[in-house]
């Protein structure tokens, strides 16, 4: 077999079906977005990936999965015209609110999922997804970016498969199945002609919820999925074993910042 015989996406999308990291509905993001507004402002993350960015001849910007705007309303001052797209309307309702605190007036919100007709999304000269692509069928969501865009691309995606650390499933006595890597998406750019330039980029990792033991266990839940009593129990004890250096430790996961121009 030949490396161009192998269809990248057909893995990936097996590889979605079975992994133990489940997509979320809209509901789970709607009530998320009120906790994620107090703390995604202020993340590493963010300076790290706009200093990624080359806005050289840049005006307009899609934000796919724009959350509650961290991306957006940092990139807005700096561009003429900014739409912001995600499927959870309390996200979009916080970034206006946002937006209008800030006296930012070029943002423009569209309640869509990568799943729904994008016909009428305007085109922009940077699109960007930022830890938003966690699709059924790879392919097409990138395609459908690179649809949109003028002239770049730039996306995010978890590197290492996992959004637990392998401490906490050894603490869980939990065996999963990880999701696919980063390497899947750079394959499949490869398959399209695209050759993709790749950085790596962190974020704050779990200790950011060490402060309170319902938050690390509610963030446990929120990655795996609903726990069982001896899960909890598990969770509960090991978090009463952390001295405060461990709880106050500063640790980073890491996302594959993967970028392209825009293919004809």
């Amino acid at each position: 077999m030949k490396y161009e015989d192998i269809d990248f996406n057909e893995l990936y999308k097996k590889q979605k079906e079975l992994t133990t990291f489940k997509p979320k509905e809209k509901q789970a993001w709607d009530e998320k977005a009120s906790s994620m507004n107090q703390r995604v402002h202020k993340s590493i993350y963010n300076e790290q990936f706009i200093q990624r960015l080359d806005l050289q001849g840049i005006e307009s910007l899609l934000d796919v999965g724009c959350g509650v705007g961290n991306l957006s309303l940092k990139l807005a001052p700096k561009l003429k015209n900014v739409y912001s797209l995600d499927y959870s309307t309390k996200m979009l309702e916080l970034l206006n609110e946002n937006a209008k605190k800030s006296d930012i007036t070029n943002i423009k919100t569209i309640n869509k999922s990568w799943y729904d007709d994008w016909s009428d999304v305007p085109n922009a000269d940077l699109v960007i997804a930022s830890r938003s692509m966690e699709v059924k069928d790879m392919k097409k969501a990138l395609i459908k970016l690179n649809d949109k865009a003028n002239k770049k691309v730039v996306i995010s995606y978890k590197k290492g498969g996992s959004f637990v650390s392998d401490e906490i499933l050894d603490v869980l006595n939990k065996d999963i199945i990880k999701k696919p890597d980063y390497i899947y998406v750079v394959n499949i750019l490869y398959s399209l002609g695209i050759k993709a330039e790749v950085n790596f980029i962190d974020s704050e990792g779990r200790n950011t919820i060490y402060k309170s033991k319902q938050k690390f266990i509610d963030s446990i839940s929120w990655s795996l999925g609903s726990l069982n009593d001896k899960e909890i129990k598990r969770l509960e004890e090991y978090y009463d074993s952390l001295d405060l250096t461990k709880k106050q430790e500063q640790d980073y996961v890491q996302w594959a910042l993967i970028s392209w121009d825009k293919k004809d």
